[in-house]
């Protein structure tokens, strides 16, 4: 499958995977996996990792947060099919895909916050400053490949695809479970933990919740620093406060 690599400098980088036919790409403490970008010319595995199990059943597709409501609740089965092929298609793939050898086994939504309408203006998601950030909203690992580092895979071609996009941080919105166990159909937000490992910080509580665990937001910046952008004081230059709105 022709495609993107995602480079990601936490990884080992190694030689191209002609037999999957990979260009090049970098591949995470488990030495299998790798994460390139959901682009069209991969839509199958994208539609792999999130099309219903049975034909005609009306499923997300990743499109709950990603479209207005009233769009998202207007959608056929088949529609919703197509939307996520012309996400796909698009200037900035709506995710990335992990691969473990030549089969798919993970896939994490991440897109420009303004365009993800369940969360830009979510009075219940706080937007703590102007940065035009990336949003990750959705980890998801195939049956049977858990507990493998996929998720942690995934997390990291997340934000180094937005980073490469140009987002000075990106942001997660997952629950702070405090290490108590939760179902997989609660996971698909991740857990602080989660996030924490691979250099989020928490900048927020929200007002949202999954399987009535609270959510906060975290983020992890391009430049290495903690947190929201700093505030700038009459001079211009940061006075090291926060925004909140």
């Amino acid at each position: 499958m022709p495609g993107v690599s995602l480079r990601i400098p936490a990884f080992s980088p190694l030689a191209a995977d002609k037999t999957a036919g990979y260009r090049g790409g970098m591949r995470s403490a488990n030495p299998g996996l790798l994460v390139v970008a959901a682009t069209a010319d991969r839509f199958d595995d994208i539609a792999t990792m999130l099309a219903p199990k049975s034909p005609g059943v009306v499923a997300c597709w990743c499109l709950s947060y990603r479209l207005d409501s009233a769009t998202n609740r207007a959608l056929s089965a088949d529609e919703r099919r197509e939307m996520a092929r012309r996400l796909s298609a698009g200037p900035i793939a709506p995710g990335v895909l992990a691969y473990d050898g030549d089969q798919v086994v993970g896939w994490a939504a991440v897109a420009p916050r303004r365009d993800v309408r369940g969360i830009h203006g979510n009075s219940k998601i706080p937007e703590i400053d102007d940065l035009p950030v990336f949003s990750l909203w959705c980890l998801k690992v195939r049956a049977g490949h858990r507990g493998q580092g996929v998720a942690s895979a995934l997390i990291d071609g997340a934000v180094r695809f937005a980073f490469e996009h140009g987002a000075p941080a990106v942001e997660s919105y997952p629950i702070d479970n405090h290490g108590q166990r939760i179902d997989t159909t609660s996971a698909f937000v991740g857990t602080r933990a989660l996030f924490e490992a691979a250099g989020f910080e928490k900048v927020a509580d929200t007002g949202s919740t999954s399987a009535r665990i609270p959510r906060i937001l975290m983020r992890r910046r391009a430049d290495g620093t903690a947190g929201a952008a700093p505030e700038e004081n009459g001079n211009g230059k940061p006075d090291g406060n926060s925004r909140t709105r």
